[in-house]
């Protein structure tokens, strides 16, 4: 019988995950992430009272046990609080500190839960690993989920062939539906549990109130790029990312407004009233950081600049060790910092970081 270590998080997904596993005949041990000090939330907000609030890391520990305790499988538990400090949240200060848009969770996946994670897993006797993603592997290559609105291969595109090698993705071929009626007929606690967002470290109401104990805090003007009119004053760059239209505070076209720059040497937020604005819309992009996870390396494929996002047909020119992807349509709000998707069809091919944002062969975004 081989034996496969699933990643329990204490929701629904890595809970079915298991299930599905154990219908198939695996010997399932389960693992729990501590990744952050909770701790910490409550010292630097200054607010013990706070910690409902603040990825409750505890209660999903306690919904794993319950959970494994209902399935008969054992769990372990693990701390990578260092390791997540060392490559996740340091990698998400220093690009906020570049004013970029950086997205912690795909640093999650490839250096936490793909690389540490399996290093403890080994030590369990897995031949597997498994986690609750919504997504597909076959034959080390990386599938879209069926479930187009919770696919995850965007999360994962940072993750090497090697890595994906031993995985399992035991739901990528369900339905959230289907998960949430398998966790209810098993009578799980995790059943109806919501799904987590935001950044677990963070929390999701306190963001500006965790960061300036990291970054200072240096308010600066807001311009309308359109008119070169000061309309407002910004409260630290970092806390802004291009297309954003809430939280910016202006007034009575508060609602009307986008980000559509940032200029990082004047400390200056640029702005347009309207989100078909010119400088929303780039037509290429040079992406670093790159990783292959198919063999496959296209001059034509469609990408995904953000999560939320239809794919885009793009061309691509390899540098060496960069990629110019262009997208003559033009796509909107394509920001440095975030993740760059590949996909031929439903496989997805790899990913680089976002470098630098073009449109008519000038440098869009820091302006």
């Amino acid at each position: 019988m081989k034996t496969v270590v699933v990643g329990m998080s204490g929701g629904v997904d890595s809970s079915v995950a298991a299930i599905k596993l154990i219908e198939q005949g695996y010997n399932v041990i389960g693992l729990f992430m501590r990744n952050w000090d909770s701790m910490i939330n409550n010292d630097v907000l200054g607010n013990p009272n706070l910690n409902n609030n603040i990825c409750p890391q505890e209660q999903d520990y306690n919904d794993a046990i319950s959970v494994c305790k209902k399935l008969n499988i054992p769990l372990h538990r693990i701390d990578f609080v260092k390791e997540y400090w060392d490559y996740v949240f340091t990698y998400f200060l220093d690009e906020l500190k570049k004013g970029r848009t950086p997205n912690p969770d795909i640093m999650c996946n490839k250096y936490i839960k793909f690389d540490a994670f399996v290093k403890e897993a080994k030590k369990l006797g897995a031949d597997f690993i498994a986690t609750g993603h919504y997504a597909k592997t076959k034959n080390g290559k990386l599938y879209r989920g069926i479930d187009k609105n919770k696919d995850q291969s965007y999360f994962l595109a940072q993750v090497s062939n090697k890595q994906l090698e031993d995985v399992l993705f035991p739901i990528g071929d369900m339905e959230k539906t289907e998960v949430r009626k398998i966790a209810k007929d098993y009578n799980l606690i995790t059943a109806n549990k919501k799904d987590s967002t935001g950044i677990c470290f963070i929390g999701e109401r306190h963001f500006k109130d965790f960061l300036k104990n990291y970054l200072p805090n240096t308010p600066g003007k807001i311009i309308d790029i359109d008119t070169n009119k000061e309309v407002g004053e910004h409260i630290g760059l970092m806390y802004y990312t291009i297309g954003q239209r809430r939280g910016l505070n202006l007034g009575g076209n508060s609602d009307k407004m986008f980000v559509v720059g940032k200029n990082i040497e004047k400390n200056i937020l640029y702005v347009a009233l309207n989100e078909k604005n010119e400088y929303l819309i780039s037509d290429e992009a040079i992406i670093e950081n790159i990783n292959w996870i198919s063999d496959t390396k296209p001059t034509k494929c469609t990408a995904k600049f953000r999560y939320r996002q239809p794919d885009n047909d793009v061309e691509l020119e390899y540098l060496e060790n960069e990629i110019i992807v262009k997208y003559k349509q033009g796509v909107k709000s394509v920001t440095p910092g975030q993740a760059c998707v590949f996909y031929q069809n439903e496989e997805c091919l790899g990913s680089g970081i976002i470098k630098e944002v073009r449109k008519n062969n000038k440098k869009l975004w820091y302006l």
